[in-house]
């Protein structure tokens, strides 16, 4: 008898849902409907213009592996742009470092950057995409500096370094 019970409760434990997962499921999944950007291509399309690294993160939501990109030491003059399609995202007078080993800014270039909610890695983190073409750039923290407060932490393999010409 006892352990006929024993069966029943686990079974009943087993059953059960927790409702805090399932809100957090339906919300990821109801912000992964497709949208369209102004520059538009095939997978392989991008496939042929981009680097193997640059289309796994721009068109894969990749993470390039940190302390790895060359822009993260360069303090030149200039405007970061999209590696997929050359749309301007962030200003050199807006980088720091950041300690975390990618490209950080304290703030994009407004309208530029496109944002959606990520979930990948078990919670909710803002995911930075470039509104021209919807490249997978990085995510924001709310963890940067004066006078923003916020971290836009980049894939380096994301961005393309555009020297001013004065």
């Amino acid at each position: 008898m006892k352990i006929h019970v024993g069966i029943l409760i686990l079974l009943f434990m087993v059953s059960c849902k927790g409702e805090a997962q399932q809100k957090d499921v339906a919300s990821a999944t109801s912000t992964d409907t497709k949208k369209t950007f102004p520059v538009s291509k095939s997978e392989a399309e991008w496939k042929k213009e981009l680097s193997p690294e640059a289309f796994y993160v721009l068109r894969k939501a990749a993470t390039e592996n940190p302390f790895t990109s060359p822009l993260l030491e360069n303090k030149e003059k200039g405007t970061y742009v999209c590696a997929g399609c050359g749309h301007p995202l962030f200003k050199s007078s807006t980088k720091f470092d950041s300690g975390t080993g990618w490209p950080s800014f304290y703030e994009e270039i407004e309208g530029n950057v496109a944002y959606d909610v990520d979930y990948k890695i078990g919670y909710k983190r803002t995911e930075e995409h470039c509104a021209n073409c919807g490249g997978h750039l990085g995510h924001v923290f709310d963890d940067g500096p004066a006078p923003t407060g916020k971290r836009h932490c980049i894939n380096g393999v994301a961005l393309k370094f555009v020297p001013d010409t004065k």
